[in-house]
């Protein structure tokens, strides 16, 4: 499959801090790839950065095949991006700020329909902007993002405000957009439910650097199944669990059992449980745990992990 953005060894220093630290990712065409950090791992230098809105110190990015560095202004019309700060200016009407950006571009005026009946705004288009709500922004800087089609759109935290509807709207919005458009989104966001819900690919970073990137669905099936038990006395079913070879996490009233990657957790769930009764320990309950992408960023954002990718993956969770 064909990147729509990529970058190699991407690197921004400040001073001696480096923000960014040999980054390279790849994000597929037609993909939703949500971009995930701690607030200051470098997720917004690295969307810059991918935006030609500072240069890097060191490394390469190419949007849709062109080099951000070489070709500023190429890369610039083949990418549509939305930052928290839409920008707008709100005595003026929906259709007039896109009419903004669309005479600055060069489109035609049939680009302002095409994007507000694309994002569900058609109806909107002639208020002004200072009677929107914060979800009809968002929308009107998702509009002004794909004027003229751009095959990658790059979204800081689109859904960053918005109230539960609000944020269920835009999820279902966001997941469709690539089959809709044709278009790779690049999401930035701290909502790990929410990127589970929309992302086909993730790619953490910690600290300036890549530690996980892939496909989704493959880095969880890749992942070693956990068995979540509630007993009676942690630290003796620990004792009685502990020829069974397993990495065990206590929680408040039992245990995490991660096996190993490929071990059968159907066949693991009898042996525990009779292991445990017969040394008198009561089973509360017992079962596999289904693998979540908030457990897959925390461990990734352990220190120390080697950058990898899900071809090549280690244990993270």
């Amino acid at each position: 499959m064909t990147a729509a953005i990529e970058t190699h060894a991407l690197t921004r220093c400040f001073g001696e801090h480096r923000a960014v630290d040999a980054v390279s990712m790849t994000v597929s065409d037609g993909a939703v790839y949500g971009f995930l950090g701690r607030n200051g791992a470098g997720k917004t230098t690295t969307l810059k950065m991918l935006m030609g809105l500072i240069r890097p110190t060191s490394g390469s990015a190419r949007i849709a095949g062109i080099d951000v560095a070489s070709d500023r202004i190429g890369a610039a019309r083949k990418v549509g991006a939305l930052l928290e700060a839409h920008g707008f200016y709100a005595n003026l009407t929906g259709r007039q700020n896109l009419d903004l950006t669309r005479t600055l571009l060069g489109l035609p005026a049939t680009e302002i329909a095409r994007v507000l009946e694309v994002v569900g705004m058609s109806a909107h288009g002639r208020r002004r902007v200072s009677d929107y709500s914060l979800g009809m922004r968002q929308r009107l800087g998702l509009a002004r993002a794909m004027l003229g089609a751009p095959p990658a759109l790059i979204l800081d935290e689109p859904t960053n405000g918005l109230d539960p509807d609000g944020i269920a709207d835009m999820r279902c919005f966001l997941k469709d957009l690539p089959a809709r458009t044709g278009a790779t989104v690049l999401l930035s966001s701290h909502l790990l439910g929410e990127i589970e819900q929309i992302a086909t690919h993730v790619g953490i970073v910690h600290e300036g650097r890549l530690v996980l990137e892939g496909e989704l669905a493959r880095i969880k099936a890749d992942l070693a199944p956990e068995i979540a038990l509630r007993v009676d006395d942690v630290a003796r079913a620990s004792a009685v669990l502990n020829p069974f070879d397993l990495a065990l996490s206590p929680t408040s009233d039992g245990l995490i059992a991660r096996l190993s990657p490929g071990d059968d957790p159907d066949a693991a769930v009898p042996a525990m449980t009779r292991a445990l009764v017969e040394a008198g320990i009561a089973v509360l309950a017992i079962g596999a745990r289904a693998r979540s992408l908030e457990g897959i960023y925390r461990q990734a954002s352990m220190p120390a992990p080697a950058s990898v990718t899900a071809q090549s993956q280690p244990e993270f969770v």
